[in-house]
């Protein structure tokens, strides 16, 4: 059975940085793309960074130069650290994955950011 589970969100002030984690179990982790989405309230779910399975990333939108997305395929765990947070990165962050052919969610972490 598939589990991603994720950790790491809370409470930051701006200017502040997050270290979110994501453990995934239930399959061959280091064969399978991994990624960060986030949902804030009242907008759609969006893409925050892609890796591949061997450690190439992509980041999208706003998050360029303050996020980084990795991975450690020996511990099956995926990261997103998160620097120079902004009051609009507050969201529930997910880990995403399609191993097998079907998507799989975490069950996402709230990420707040404010003074």
């Amino acid at each position: 059975q598939v589990q991603l589970v994720e950790h790491g969100g809370g409470l930051a002030q701006p200017g502040g940085s997050l270290r979110l984690s994501c453990a995934a179990s239930g399959f061959t982790f280091s064969n399978y793309a991994m990624s960060w989405y986030r949902q804030a309230p009242g907008n759609e779910r969006e893409l925050v960074a892609t890796i591949s399975n061997d450690g190439g990333s992509t980041h999208y939108n706003s998050v360029k130069g303050r996020f980084t997305i990795s991975r450690d395929n020996v511990k099956n765990m995926l990261y997103l650290q998160m620097n120079s947070l902004k009051p609009e990165d507050t969201a529930v962050y997910y880990c995403y994955a399609v191993p097998h052919g079907v998507g799989s969610w975490g069950q996402g972490t709230q990420v707040t950011v404010s003074s």
